[in-house]
C-alpha cells in the first residue's frame, strides 16, 4: 500500500473548487474539482494544462454504468481520457 499525505488550501473562495495542494513545501500543484457527485459521492480533480485526471470514489467500487457515463461526459468535455488509469481497491 501507498499513502501520499498532503496540506491543501482553497485557492477560489467563489466556487471552493480550485484548491493549492503541497505534498512537500513549499511547493504547490493546482488541483482544479471539475465533477462532483450530487452527493459527494465521487469528485473529478484535474488541473488547469489538463495533464491529470483524477476519479475519485468514497466508496472502493463505482457501478460501471455511473463510471462509464462519467468517462463519457469528461471525453465531451475534452478531457484526455487516456490519462485516466483504474487503481485496484481493497
Amino acid at each position: 500500500m501507498r499513502e501520499a499525505v498532503g496540506m491543501a488550501h482553497i485557492a477560489d473562495s467563489n466556487t471552493n473548487a480550485k484548491l493549492k495542494v503541497t505534498f512537500f513545501w513549499p511547493f504547490y500543484g493546482n488541483y482544479w474539482i471539475v465533477n462532483l457527485g450530487d452527493n459527494y459521492e465521487y469528485a473529478v480533480v484535474s488541473e488547469p494544462k489538463r495533464q491529470y485526471l483524477w476519479i475519485l470514489s468514497r466508496k472502493p467500487t463505482m457501478g460501471k454504468l455511473k463510471y462509464s457515463k462519467l468517462v463519457e461526459s469528461l471525453a465531451k468535455r475534452n478531457f484526455d481520457i487516456g490519462l485516466h488509469k483504474v487503481t485496484p481497491q481493497t
